[in-house]
Formats: structure tokens, C-alpha cells, sequence
């Protein structure tokens, strides 16, 4: 029997495995939200097209951030811990004294 796994579990896998692009989407979504909302406002063009390049920075920041605390949550716990375990050697790290 094979084990289902919940929304969470396949979306943080399908994170883990398509990074830049949830990235990317992110920051297209962010640029094409932010010039609808700025859109409505009575300023020129120039601004609009300034203060929504803003937004989605901030955005694109904000999930550059969640992508490096899955990455670091997979390094720690997931399959990449075994993965790279076996290329550390813990002797070579401990202190001599």
C-alpha cells in the first residue's frame, strides 16, 4: 500500500523541486496584481509602473526567504540530510586538541 500524502506534504515536495519556478510565478503574480491595484490610482504611469516594480521586489523577497527556509527545513530533515551525509565525514571536523 502505497501512503497518501496531504496537500501540504505534496506542495512543500513540489516546492523543493521547482523552486525558481514558484519563485518566478511569485513575482509575476506579484508585478501583475500590484499594476492592477496601482492602476485605479490618479497618478502618471511612470509611478504606478515604479511603486508596482517595488511591490513585487518586496514580494519576490518575501518568497526568495520561504524558499531558503524550505530548503534549509529539507537539509535538516528530509531526504538531502541522507543525501550529503555521506560525503561529510564528522572526524575531519572535530576539534583536536
Amino acid at each position: 500500500m502505497s501512503e497518501s500524502k496531504t496537500k501540504s506534504e505534496s506542495l512543500r515536495e513540489w516546492m523543493v523541486e521547482h523552486k525558481l519556478r514558484a519563485v518566478g510565478v511569485v513575482w509575476l503574480t506579484g508585478i501583475v496584481g500590484s499594476i492592477a491595484y496601482q492602476w485605479s490610482s490618479p497618478k502618471k504611469f511612470q509611478v504606478k509602473v515604479i511603486h508596482s516594480r517595488l511591490n513585487a521586489q518586496a514580494i519576490t523577497l518575501a518568497a526568495l526567504f520561504g524558499s531558503a527556509v524550505v530548503e534549509y527545513y529539507d537539509h535538516n530533515t528530509g531526504k538531502k540530510a541522507d543525501k550529503y551525509a555521506k560525503y561529510m565525514h564528522i572526524e575531519n571536523f572535530q576539534n583536536k586538541d
